[in-house]
């Protein structure tokens, strides 16, 4: 089998942990950089080059990092608001795609390239790391098989104090700034992958109620919200970049409970509790750095010739994008692009 080429556009703090993964993973290399600092995508690139592998190039435009070399995929990390434009480039050029959560920063958009990948058949996948984790297979394992009962409650929290100005990304709603795109995203969509692994399917919310404080710069500096999915299991969650908080993911159900204590969007522990019985603790640390699962996905799907992920299908992508479109439409949150 040929090693996997790599493209990466927007070499910014996520994407050393994207770089470090392929280039440690076996039959994959980074090929190309682009960036919008020539300076900085050379200092990645020189950074990554590792023995064995092929030197990255660094590239200056999408036809430069496409047109030189085999490209296999393209692994987008640029600020929300610019996602779709590279998206849309990438699926025109007929390159597969993988994009970090947010896939795009709401669901118009969002519907549209979308429609773009499965009309052109090009492969797409949000890269929502969390969902191709060791310990959250493990623990759908258990909701499956109904190791805490029926499950009724979900609860987390991703918080942390953001010292950023308002021109950051965090902040600023020209670059599709804000806690519920930024770290909500995972409260929501594990949740969702709790209650399908518990269900047998995937499921919108009933109903829902969304609280929260606006930063200065109007985008949401935290989050609180409440949702109600059938079966009559609730979700709730909160995340913010005004404060600290446990940073966990608890699941109740009838017989039992699961927890993945701290950073449970990077969790390596799961906590099962079963009703009168000693809490068992279950270890599932990464084989590299924990986003090496999401990109040997999508380069089996590529490989397979898929155009999406049954782990993470783009119908599941849209559905996170009209619940945060909703919640921000509540909260008042409307990003100048929109």
């Amino acid at each position: 089998m040929s090693d996997f080429a790599w493209g990466l556009i927007g070499p910014g703090g996520i994407a050393h942990r994207f770089a470090d993964a392929v280039q440690r993973l076996p039959q994959a290399h980074l090929a190309a950089v682009l960036g919008r600092q020539p300076a900085s995508a050379a200092a990645f690139a020189a950074r990554w080059q590792v023995s064995g592998k092929p030197a990255p190039r660094v590239a200056d435009s999408l036809s430069a990092l496409l047109g030189a070399g085999r490209i296999d995929a393209v692994y987008i990390a640029t600020p929300h608001s610019a996602h779709g434009d590279w998206v849309r480039a990438c699926l025109l050029a007929g390159v597969p795609v993988l994009c970090e959560k947010p896939l795009v920063p709401h669901g118009a958009l969002g519907r549209e390239l979308v429609a773009l990948a499965q009309q052109r058949q090009v492969f797409l996948m949000e890269a929502l790391w969390t969902r191709f984790l060791p310990v959250y297979e493990l623990i759908g394992q258990w909701l499956a098989e109904g190791a805490i009962g029926r499950l009724q409650t979900i609860q987390s929290s991703f918080c942390f104090p953001a010292d950023a100005g308002p021109e950051s990304r965090l902040f600023n709603p020209a670059l599709a700034g804000g806690a519920l795109l930024d770290i909500g995203i995972y409260n929501l969509s594990m949740s969702r992958w709790a209650v399908a692994a518990a269900t047998g399917q995937a499921s919108d919310p009933l109903d829902l109620a969304v609280d929260g404080v606006l930063a200065a710069t109007g985008v949401d500096a935290r989050v609180t919200a409440t949702l109600r999915f059938p079966g009559a299991i609730q979700a709730q969650f909160v995340c913010g970049f005004d404060g600290a908080a446990e940073n966990s993911l608890a699941l109740f159900g009838s017989q039992g409970s699961i927890l993945v204590p701290q950073h449970f969007w990077e969790g390596t522990r799961a906590v099962l509790t079963r009703a009168g019985q000693a809490p068992e603790v279950h270890d599932r640390p990464f084989a590299l750095n924990g986003f090496e699962y999401e990109v040997a996905e999508a380069m089996r799907c590529i490989r397979a010739g898929l155009t999406e992920s049954p782990q993470m299908p783009l119908a599941e992508t849209l559905a996170t994008l009209a619940c945060m479109d909703e919640f921000r439409g509540r909260l008042g949150v409307r990003y100048p692009f929109e």
